[in-house]
């Protein structure tokens, strides 16, 4: 399996970057595996879920970027969850995160969103966690939408733990407005739960039409990732993807067919 293009800057302004998300189980697992495979996947973002929330969760969180080579960009206990991580090639317009509305006896929940630039390229970016409850995802994805369009970016990206597969009412709904990573341009494995076991998909990167998808996936076979880190890191397996961003007011020049 050929690996994804490195991130880089094109002679056209546009931003070659990798995004990495990423349900992390609140750091119930090994850390260290965790972080190692973080660090292999050398992301520009990481989009997570179930960070940590309570006792320290910033400390904790704070720990976890710097053994993986980032820095906390927003969210933790502040989003219910979800946050993002970045590297330094990332340069930080803004940051808010969101608590969605609260179903009584069930989890809070709630997005974590940022607004970055690499070099000319400007993207908006959203980490999510949505609800076991169907009636409240279907919800979630609708405030999802609303959410990521007031961000007002040309080009965003979206990852997340949607906990439903990609024939579900939610899913197909964001699919049908974004480009879903895996379905676009596959590369590595498809499914991401559970990693004793993958066996279906319910993690998930998406990004705006404008956005080019070069390679979206599980990093399996990518160096430095290995069978045993991925197993005690957490309960789910990471999605990769290398983006193509066109530089603001420019168009990205779809690759030719070989």
């Amino acid at each position: 399996m050929p690996l994804l293009p490195p991130s880089r800057t094109e002679p056209d302004g546009s931003a070659v970057i990798r995004v990495l998300s990423y349900n992390i189980r609140s750091l119930r697992d090994d850390t260290a595996a965790l972080a190692r495979v973080i660090g292999a996947c050398a992301p520009d973002l990481v989009l997570l879920q179930e960070a940590p929330r309570f006792f320290r969760w910033r400390k904790k969180l704070a720990r976890l970027a710097a053994a993986s080579g980032q820095v906390v960009l927003t969210g933790g206990g502040t989003a219910a969850g979800p946050a993002i991580l970045c590297g330094l090639r990332a340069t930080v317009e803004q940051t808010e995160d969101v608590l969605l509305p609260l179903t009584p006896g069930l989890h809070r929940r709630g997005f974590a969103t940022a607004v970055v630039r690499f070099g000319d390229a400007r993207l908006g970016v959203l980490s999510c966690h949505l609800s076991l409850n169907e009636k409240e995802r279907r919800t979630q994805g609708g405030l999802l939408l609303d959410r990521l369009a007031a961000l007002d970016t040309e080009h965003a990206v979206v990852g997340g733990d949607l906990n439903e597969r990609p024939t579900g009412r939610t899913f197909q709904r964001l699919s049908e407005g974004l480009q879903d990573g895996w379905a676009t341009a596959p590369w590595g494995g498809e499914h991401t739960s559970t990693p004793a076991d993958p066996h279906q998909r319910i993690d998930a990167l998406f990004a705006t039409r404008g956005v080019e998808v070069l390679g979206c996936g599980v990093p399996l076979d990518q160096p430095g990732v290995t069978e045993a880190d991925l197993r005690a890191a957490t309960d789910h397996l990471p999605v990769l993807a290398a983006l193509r961003i066109p530089a603001r007011g420019k168009p990205v020049q779809q690759a030719a067919a070989g």
